[in-house]
């Protein structure tokens, strides 16, 4: 039941692809875009009583136009494309607000300052009101302010002694909003934020002032009973412990959208984190495929912009060339432009791995098996300036900031029908000995601040994790965490 002075919003975590949603026969929106969060306000078809909801998801994974992330094309599983998700695939809830509500507050800490921006989007509002915000720390009231309420509406709150929010640190500071309409109605919402700055300098990436080395792992968030949908709130945590508890202090969440209740366990845990889009599947050679991708890359933008952990942006990875060049750079280019320009705050790779157009960092991913060609490959970034990149031909380094986006992949397979990158090691001490020398040569480079290891977890048939598919550590998590955690060349 709701009262009459409320109003129903219909929320979606995420549905695959292309969803019409209908509520007793009335059609009442549509969303394009199977990895973004959208809600649909349906106050003016619900009813007392009892009611129909329809709705309706199209799913293309095969065409050209739609990205699909690491979804396969095919009707199997094979190599590095998994089984496909179609539908509803993340929590549906009802919410239930008043006729004027808080929207969306964007928060712009600054530590140096001392200073806290809230950037609020207030609807509804007839005649006015106010906008109050209320912070505190552990509980105790640190500052608070009250500003008059417009549609968009800007409050500052000066916080003495700001805590920083660093790796493996994560201060966090809880915040109160507000709104009071000159009806006399309110809303009230609950949130947090955290002091995080993330910037270049050089060749270091900096988070509040200190050089971070990113000991980074892919993540795909595949599950064996869910596929995308992770079978509960405990799972999602449990990811990013099993992460830490291997030595590494962050990861690449590759090739989808992750759920934002994932980030906030990144953000309470301290756990650093690159915001990607799952573009595989788009062809960027077709003159409309910006549309393919720029709309819902705006969207999670826009819905993950306040979390702490997230220190950089990445919307395309490994964007192979096809024809079209020009049109292909041009996409690159504008989603890059379109990133910085929503969010100045935060680096922004255009596209891991290949092939960078325009950047603020220049990665790259690298599979080799061999650790001694390994190593050479990378010292000659330290003694000539020159950074080894199998596509230099398509793409030019330019002395960026950097570091390999993706390595490792060592296949440790379950079964026969596994598989990783190159041949794999015949033994457990072997396969020891690579990761330690493959992780040495990057730990060990100060032009490079960091790494990132392929990968987390086995998916189905590419069993090059750290973990199975079940979550289960193939060796003791203690050998690789001694070697992820030593300092690094860079952090000197």
């Amino acid at each position: 039941r709701f009262e009459a002075s409320e109003r129903v919003f219909l929320c979606f975590g995420a549905v695959d692809y292309r969803a019409t949603v209908y509520v007793n026969g009335k059609k009442l929106a549509q969303h394009t875009g199977g990895f973004a969060s959208f809600g649909v306000e349906i106050t003016s078809a619900v009813q007392p009583g009892e009611n129909v909801l329809v709705v309706q998801a199209q799913d293309d994974t095969r065409g050209s136009g739609q990205p699909g992330g690491k979804q396969c094309p095919d009707y199997f599983s094979r190599a590095c494309h998994y089984t496909r998700t179609t539908g509803i695939w993340q929590t549906v809830w009802l919410e239930f607000v008043p006729r004027a509500y808080i929207r969306d507050v964007r928060i712009v800490p600054d530590a140096v300052a001392g200073l806290v921006t809230f950037e609020a989007q207030l609807d509804g509002l007839r005649g006015g009101g106010e906008f109050a915000v209320k912070v505190s720390y552990n509980g105790a009231p640190v500052g608070e302010t009250a500003v008059r309420a417009s549609a968009y509406t800007a409050a500052q709150v000066r916080v003495g002694d700001p805590k920083l929010w660093m790796p493996g640190a994560p201060e966090l500071y809880d915040v109160t909003y507000t709104l009071t309409a000159a009806s006399g109605e309110t809303d009230t919402v609950e949130s947090y934020f955290g002091f995080r700055s993330s910037e270049i300098d050089g060749s270091s990436f900096r988070i509040n002032g200190k050089k971070i080395f990113q000991r980074l792992v892919l993540d795909q968030g595949f599950y064996p009973d869910g596929i995308y949908t992770a079978p509960s709130d405990e799972a999602l945590e449990n990811d990013i412990k099993l992460s830490l508890a291997v030595g590494f202090n962050g990861a690449r969440l590759h090739e989808k959208i992750f759920e934002e209740r994932f980030l906030y366990h990144a953000d309470r845990l301290g756990y650093i984190v690159w915001g990607e889009f799952p573009n595989w599947g788009l062809d960027p050679s077709y003159a409309d495929s910006i549309y393919g991708i720029l709309p819902e890359w705006v969207e999670e933008l826009q819905r993950d912009f306040n979390h702490p952990a997230i220190v950089g942006w990445c919307p395309y990875n490994e964007t192979w060339d096809q024809e079209g060049r020009k049109q292909f750079d041009g996409a690159l280019a504008l989603v890059y432009q379109v990133t910085k320009a929503f969010d100045p705050t935060r680096p922004c790779i255009d596209t891991s791995g290949n092939f960078h157009v325009a950047t603020d960092i220049f990665c790259v991913h690298d599979y080799e098996q061999d650790p001694d060609i390994f190593k050479d490959h990378y010292d000659k970034l330290m003694t000539e300036g020159k950074l080894f990149d199998n596509h230099e031909k398509r793409q030019t380094y330019r002395g960026e900031a950097t570091f390999v986006s993706e390595y490792g992949g060592i296949a440790w397979s379950q079964d026969e029908s596994g598989w990783g990158y190159g041949n794999g090691p015949k033994t457990g001490e072997e396969f020891i000995d690579r990761f330690r020398r493959l992780t040495d040569a990057l730990l060990d480079n100060r032009e490079m601040f960091g790494l990132c290891y392929t990968q987390l977890t086995d998916v189905e048939q590419e069993q090059n994790g750290l973990y199975t598919y079940g979550r289960k550590p193939k060796f003791d998590p203690e050998i690789f965490r001694k070697i992820l955690s030593r300092k690094a060349a860079i952090e000197d």
